[in-house]
């Protein structure tokens, strides 16, 4: 009997060994399947960061044409005279109350061929449902309601005061929302989960509703419609997006002109007012403040309650002194600030401004970050509001008895964030910001001295059937594309940085003289030696080419004698000479004189410390005028400066799309 059991021992031994290796198999491919996704995660948040810093990049440079446009006021001779609207328009308010729905809607009809949705006023559920059904058909509210909710929303929103007081209860949560950046799906996806605002379904939307998405006029409209049926539930907060300049560069002005050819330059005027009284910020239970940025160092709350929100026309454009002077020429202070002589105010609205103080502070809830470096500084990524570290946080929480700060504006790859020991939430709406895939979108349920539930989601089409690497390569692909597009922006300052670099003029250098002219030149704060094998080539001693930099890529010329600074400046610069030139195009006719475009040009030329001489302006100037009226049609002629990328070529020839 001892035989049986002996080989009864050693199958048992041996089936302890195979599942020993078994297990052992399964921990080396286990580490290995998590090694593999912490590789393409890191490349992952390497492209996330190359988004957000030119992100970043491009909202300092809309500061910076926030303040040329104060710098033209003093040097455009005698801009007042010519233009006095374009003074009321920059630093004034753009719509008399006088204005009322009478002058604006009642002579806009709906033609009975129209198939979209009608809304009844008052309004009521059904006319949020029947919104939300219509724009998942794709279909456009037709101008006349479009203008008629506006106009309702600015009468409900003059009553609010700036900051709205909510109650939660253990039987009635509270959603809060994050950026939604006119990403409608993301909007219909909460909506799907969470349910459509109800007396006893309240949300707070934090604001920046619109820009860089394709649908902001959508969610405005199912946002103000269910404001306007629920106005005690469904809370909206202002965002730095909801300003009329962010609008002109991030997309929505040109959103609502496409949309709505003959109303839009309606729809925009009174949307322009209608953003200056959404309130800036929401308090719960006198616990939790909701606000979209941050806060700083000095920001007073019982000073922003008192504000009249009504006169931040923009917060991108600071408040310009009144003096008494009956000259007609714009003067300016020992500080440099513009003075606008009290004659020039247009129906009293330059006097209709806050104090710099006060326009501060606005500036530094809608704009600042948190950061883990204790201590208030200036927020240098943006341009605008202030880094606040967990110091700061403790100390205005503490100061007005409160114990959280819940807000928004910055794209998180979770949709969410908590830092500063609990008490700062970040939170996001709109998913897949950057690219498809680049990351979820979250929400956040309260209810009474509960703590705060955090749901995420992200839309997807093609993304979840594709691997983990694809969906990277996807992500990393296009922030590498609009990486190189700024670097052949800066081609001429950057090869004079290499050279200066090179002082061998072997035309390579080592990795850190690259990544520190890189870093010099584009102010980006990236891992240029990560990212390296994406944008240049390397010798067997990992010297780099560093021309090869711009191998792969260049700017086409439309006119095709100019100098390559000339060209690499105007295509650098696009986007702000074309918010520029449409502001000062009063008549909206899309063509701007000759004598306007050398005045301007040379405003901007000296404002943005710009070397190119005026011959060459003169002689843009001149080829520009395709039809020698004496006239540009300047939209025009920037959409003819834009990148080639060698693999779009490659691509079409082989019959591929881009």
């Amino acid at each position: 009997m001892a035989m049986p059991s002996l080989f009864s021992e050693y199958w048992r031994l041996e089936d302890v060994l195979q599942k020993h290796k078994v297990l052992k198999a399964a921990l080396v491919i286990q580490n290995w399947y998590r090694s593999y996704c912490a590789r393409w995660k890191a490349r992952q948040r390497y492209a996330l960061t190359i988004f957000q810093s030119i992100e970043y990049a491009d909202e300092q440079g809309q500061l910076q044409l926030s303040n040329f446009f104060s710098f033209m006021l003093e040097n455009y001779t005698h801009i007042h005279e010519k233009d006095p609207e374009l003074v009321a328009r920059l630093f004034g308010s753009t719509l008399q109350d006088c204005k009322d729905r009478q002058e604006y809607v009642s002579f806009i009809d709906v033609p009975d061929s129209y198939n979209g949705p009608r809304l009844q006023f008052p309004l009521t559920f059904t006319d949020i449902d029947l919104l939300v059904e219509a724009f998942k058909q794709q279909q456009i509210l037709h101008a006349h309601y479009v203008l008629e909710v506006l106009f309702e929303t600015k009468r409900v929103l003059k009553q609010m005061p700036n900051f709205t007081h909510v109650k939660t209860s253990p039987s009635k949560e509270l959603t809060i929302c994050g950026d939604l950046h006119g990403k409608l799906d993301d909007l219909f996806l909460i909506f799907y989960k969470n349910g459509l605002p109800s007396g006893s379904n309240s949300y707070i939307f934090n604001g920046d509703f619109v820009d860089r998405g394709k649908h902001s006029i959508e969610i405005l409209m199912i946002l103000f419609v269910s404001f306007l049926v629920y106005p005690n539930d469904l809370h909206l907060n202002r965002g730095n997006h909801e300003d009329f300049m962010m609008n002109l560069r991030y997309g929505f002005t040109k959103e609502i002109l496409h949309k709505y050819k003959m109303h839009g330059k309606k729809i925009l005027q009174i949307l322009e007012d209608v953003y200056t009284w959404l309130p800036i910020g929401t308090i719960i239970d006198n616990e939790i403040l909701v606000i979209h940025g941050g806060i700083s160092e000095s920001t007073d709350l019982n000073l922003l309650h008192r504000i009249e929100r009504n006169k931040m026309k923009s917060v991108l454009m600071p408040p310009i002194p009144l003096v008494e002077d009956h000259d007609t020429d714009l003067k300016t202070n020992k500080v440099g600030a513009t003075l606008i002589p009290r004659e020039l105010k247009t129906n009293g609205s330059l006097s209709e401004q806050l104090t710099k103080h006060e326009w501060e502070q606005v500036i530094d809830i809608l704009w600042s970050d948190p950061r883990d470096k204790r201590g208030c500084y200036p927020n240098t990524s943006r341009g605008g509001g202030c880094y606040f570290g967990p110091d700061i946080t403790s100390k205005v929480l503490n100061k007005y008895q409160l114990k959280m700060l819940i807000r928004s504006h910055e794209c998180k790859p979770e949709g969410y964030e908590i830092c500063h020991d609990g008490k700062v939430v970040t939170v996001f709406s709109a998913s897949n910001y950057y690219e498809e895939g680049s990351n979820r979108g979250a929400y956040i349920k309260l209810c009474c001295d509960m703590t705060p539930r955090f749901f995420q989601y992200q839309v997807t089409r093609t993304t979840c059937s594709r691997p983990l690497y694809q969906r990277v390569n996807v992500i990393e692909s296009s922030a590498i594309r609009i990486l190189k597009e700024r670097m052949i922006s800066r081609k001429t300052d950057l090869i004079h940085a290499f050279q200066l670099q090179d002082c061998s003029k072997s035309g390579k250098l080592s990795m850190g003289q690259w990544a520190f002219s890189m870093e010099n030149i584009l102010g980006l704060n990236l891992p240029w030696r990560s990212l390296s094998s994406h944008l240049v080539t390397t010798d067997n001693n990992g010297n780099i080419n560093y021309m090869s930099s711009f191998q792969d890529i260049h700017i086409q010329k439309p006119v095709k004698e100019a100098q390559s600074t000339l060209i690499e400046t105007l295509y650098r610069y696009r986007t702000d000479l074309q918010i520029i030139f449409n502001v000062i195009d009063s008549d909206h006719s899309g063509l701007i004189s000759m004598e306007e475009f050398r005045a301007m040009w040379k405003l901007f030329n000296s404002h943005y410390s710009i070397h190119i001489d005026d011959f060459q302006i003169d002689e843009l100037a001149e080829r520009m005028d395709l039809n020698k009226d004496g006239s540009i049609d300047f939209n025009e002629f920037l959409k003819a400066f834009y990148v080639v990328h060698k693999l779009d070529k490659l691509n079409k020839s082989d019959g591929n799309p881009p």
